[in-house]
């Protein structure tokens, strides 16, 4: 009878009304999947009916199919947001019942575990201390509190330009008369004219082999003696291109002679006069203490350089010298001793400390990265490896699910990954209502994988994925489901009028 089929079609359209009326209410809801009523035709088992006299009794709701399709992603940078862009969902834990949403909305309870609004805790990878993320199984997420344990310095890398045209660390050249001499010339007295001339390091002997000549040799060089050059008294004599020597008074006797000798500046580094360039950093010892350590650089010839180092507040030493070559390049490095370093560029030195930790704390100084250029003496780089402990400032969630702690000494540690849960079949899943689904036989067994890796999707921190529902074609919906519903009616009242007629007879 078409009662029959005008009540099923009823009751059809008022649950196609229902399901598009829930869409439109969680048009706003985050990480909603809207969903679709689908239909199946009704008949009457009838053995002996043929088939093609068949008619059927009406329609019946024939399941409500969830869209999974993806929705929009807006921005909140809110640290514990987080949308799926892709396949997969959360997977919860609810008193170790696990559920699964694609609602991104999350906060720390008082316990720092990472839940959502129902409380249910956000599963994941745990990270042990060291920031190692542990696949083996998931787990609540939580954020640790703790500080950051210090890591002790061991290394100290610098990259630095020394000044090719930095001065020399020398004082003013001793000059000795040969005791065997028997000129009446006053002591000489030397002048440096160019203290950056490597000249200015050698030693020299000044001979007159005649009252009115004289010849210079370069005694370290091991060069032989100048020509003979006419003596004037009171003229300077030019020693290698760094220096000159002056006799004002007197006359030089046949075989007297002279020695011209460097005079090294002795180092003290509370007067930067006896060092060319200095620079500092900090370091770190095992509990975290920190201190400064200088390093100074004192240019002792054309390319040679003493390089020191200790603490601010103590003393420092000679850790070795640095050797470049005529382009600039770093040729090699010897001990305070004069031996190649172990390593090469790499001084050795402790440093004492007085905070309990162990002492002295041994430390690396490596200058591979240096030049010695015409130009400021500078720093290029300056990198210290160690840290003091930190606490965690703030967090965030990277693509792949990694959650990083940022701390106050400017370290970074991973704290845990989420996780993405994804089905075979995805309408095979229960609703729970709260953004929640179940797994079921029909949806298969969760896929646990982290964001990004085989057919999972990636996170974006920060953000939301918005309800996937299209307000415009639910409406149009609404419109024809509305229009279904009134068509039914319409054959119930056709039939009535029919029975009527049929009564009236």
């Amino acid at each position: 009878m078409g009662y029959q089929q005008g009540l099923s079609g009823l009751s059809a359209s008022s649950s196609d009304l229902d399901v598009i009326g829930n869409n439109i209410a969680n048009a706003n809801t985050v990480g909603f999947k809207s969903g679709a009523a689908q239909f199946a035709d009704m008949y009457a088992n009838s053995v002996a009916t043929a088939v093609g006299n068949q008619v059927g009794i009406g329609t019946k709701l024939s399941e409500v199919q969830q869209q999974f399709s993806q929705g929009t992603i807006t921005s909140t940078n809110q640290a514990l947001d987080v949308a799926i862009n892709g396949n997969g969902f959360f997977q919860l834990s609810n008193n170790g019942s696990l559920v699964y949403s694609r609602n991104g909305v999350f906060q720390l309870d008082k316990n720092g575990n990472i839940t959502n609004a129902q409380g249910l805790q956000l599963m994941g990878y745990a990270a042990n201390s060291s920031g190692i993320i542990n696949t083996a199984q998931t787990v609540p997420l939580s954020v640790p509190t703790a500080n950051i344990a210090p890591q002790a310095t061991t290394k100290i890398v610098a990259g630095l330009n020394l000044n090719a045209q930095d001065p020399l660390m020398l004082g003013t050249p001793v000059a000795t008369a040969n005791p065997a001499n028997t000129g009446t010339l006053t002591p000489p007295v030397a002048n440096i004219t160019n203290t950056a001339s490597g000249t200015n390091n050698d030693n020299y002997t000044v001979s007159f082999p005649t009252p009115t000549t004289y010849t210079v040799t370069d005694t370290t060089a091991g060069t032989p003696a100048s020509a003979p050059a006419t003596y004037t008294a009171g003229t300077a004599i030019q020693l290698g291109n760094g220096q000159t020597i002056t006799f004002n008074g007197g006359a030089p006797a046949a075989g007297d002679s002279y020695t011209i000798k460097p005079t090294p500046v002795a180092f003290n580094q509370n007067s930067s006069s006896t060092y060319n360039y200095s620079t500092s950093t900090t370091v770190y010892d095992s509990l975290g203490g920190s201190q400064t350590v200088n390093m100074y650089f004192a240019k002792t010839s054309a390319g040679t350089w003493n390089v020191y180092a200790g603490t601010s507040t103590g003393t420092a030493n000679l850790v070795g010298h640095a050797n470049f070559n005529s382009s600039g390049t770093l040729l090699g490095t010897t001990d305070a001793a004069g031996a190649a370093t172990t390593t090469p560029f790499v001084f050795n030195f402790g440093i004492p400390t007085t905070d309990g930790s162990s002492t002295p704390q041994n430390l690396t100084l490596n200058i591979g990265g240096t030049t010695q250029y015409g130009g400021k003496d500078g720093v290029n780089s300056l990198q210290p490896d160690g840290y003091a402990a930190g606490t965690l400032t703030s967090f965030t969630i990277g693509a792949d699910g990694t959650l990083t702690g940022n701390y106050s000494n400017q370290q970074t540690s991973a704290l845990g990954q989420v996780v993405l849960a994804n089905f075979s079949n995805q309408n095979g899943l229960v609703n729970l209502g709260n953004n929640e689904f179940q797994q079921t036989s029909q949806s298969g067994v969760a896929q646990i994988s982290a964001p990004g890796s085989t057919n999972h999707g990636v996170l974006q921190g920060g953000a939301v994925e918005n309800s996937n529902v299209d307000l415009t074609s639910e409406l149009v919906n609404l419109i024809t489901a509305q229009r279904n519903y009134q068509a039914n009616a319409q054959t119930i009242k056709t039939q009535q009028t029919v029975d009527q007629t049929l009564i009236n007879l």
